[in-house]
């Protein structure tokens, strides 16, 4: 067959490939808002530090809110969504009913966001973003956030329940949840050691503190005079289950490298903290950062970069919506319009193509 009887294949080809290109796959870019929404970054940011100012556990919550909707299928904003007739969202899955908070920040950062540059901005961006800022605020690294991230169209309590690590696993079956998200051990470590801010409910280590593994008494490892403190925060009684009690009590709103050493001292709150001097790689990476916090948050940075860019949605993939709890209708149709033409055409394509094939 010539190469002449096969060009109006490859004019067909072109064609339609032409055609399709407005509607193909985007890539994350820093300076992504840059002509379209040029004061993005000053609005989270003074938003951030307002919620900061009035909430001093704003940081951990938001850095949390990120972790937990970048570990569940991607950095796609679902833990914002709300339950619907067709979806049982994350928001009341077990590791986050009562627990993560922060939402009301992100929904006032994205109604300013709309004002300025209607329908531009994800609200996964705008969490991404506002995690960094309020680390940063908190005495924190700063690091470099890549954006053109699109929000999902859903939301799955079942894979939260699944997905997320919980303070009650053991070190093994924590590590193969990062592994199954590309994450590797040092990333375990380097990412826990966000629990230099934030609080803790009781009943996340209250076992530690009576029934030890069943054994009636308390976690022979802990720090005696940090147990005889819990005991009275946390008494053995259903009633303070709920109380709270800061992670690091070190320096409770200060992202610091405190967390290492308070490991290395045997007063990890957590279980699934503490276990990490339990294996000896584990516990050699929490040695140095206990020793070096500018190396904790150089590996901090880096590690926050690869979780931020977990299964992210680009291009025509999700939607931008306009509120945050939930999918944007007319972004939803256009975008499964988007879709299905790109499905048609693909089919046309290839008929027509094989229709010349068998002519020539």
């Amino acid at each position: 067959m010539s190469s002449r009887s096969l060009f109006p294949c490859f004019t067909v080809l072109f064609c339609v490939m032409s055609f399709l290109a407005p509607f193909s796959n985007g890539q994350l870019d820093y300076s992504y808002y840059e002509r379209t929404c040029p004061s993005l970054h000053k609005i989270v940011r003074w938003n951030a530090w307002e919620a900061l100012r009035s909430d001093s556990r704003i940081a951990a919550s938001l850095l949390r809110l990120h972790f937990h909707d970048c570990f569940v299928n991607g950095c796609d904003g679902s833990v914002l969504l709300d339950d619907t007739f067709y979806f049982k969202g994350e928001k009341n899955a077990a590791p986050n009913r009562n627990s993560v908070r922060g939402y009301e920040t992100i929904d006032i950062i994205k109604a300013h966001v709309e004002r300025a540059c209607p329908s531009t901005v994800s609200c996964v961006d705008i969490l991404t973003l506002a995690a960094r800022e309020v680390v940063v605020m908190a005495g924190g690294p700063f690091w470099p956030v890549l954006l053109g991230r699109r929000d999902g169209l859903s939301a799955s309590e079942e894979a939260a329940n699944e997905q997320l690590p919980s303070p009650f696993e053991p070190l093994d079956k924590i590590a193969a949840k990062f592994t199954d998200k590309g994450l590797d051990l040092k990333d375990l470590v380097v990412l826990s050691g966000a629990h230099t801010i934030g609080f803790a409910q009781c009943f996340t280590f209250k076992e530690r503190l009576f029934n030890y593994q069943d054994s009636g008494k308390p976690d022979p490892n802990l720090d005696s005079s940090m147990l005889s403190n819990l005991q009275c925060t946390c008494p053995d009684t259903d009633e303070s289950n709920t109380t709270l009690t800061p992670l690091d009590m070190q320096s409770v709103t200060r992202f610091d490298n405190a967390y290492y050493r308070n490991l290395m001292n045997n007063s990890g709150l957590l279980e699934s903290d503490q276990v990490l001097m339990s294996n000896s790689q584990t516990a050699d990476m929490v040695k140095s950062y206990s020793l070096y916090p500018h190396l904790f948050y150089e590996d901090f940075a880096a590690s926050m970069v690869k979780l931020g860019n977990l299964g992210v949605l680009t291009g025509r993939t999700g939607q931008i919506r306009e509120v945050c709890g939930s999918v944007s209708n007319r972004m939803f149709l256009s975008s499964m319009f988007s879709l299905s033409v790109r499905q048609s055409l693909s089919t046309v394509l290839a008929s027509v193509c094989m229709f010349l094939l068998v002519i020539v």
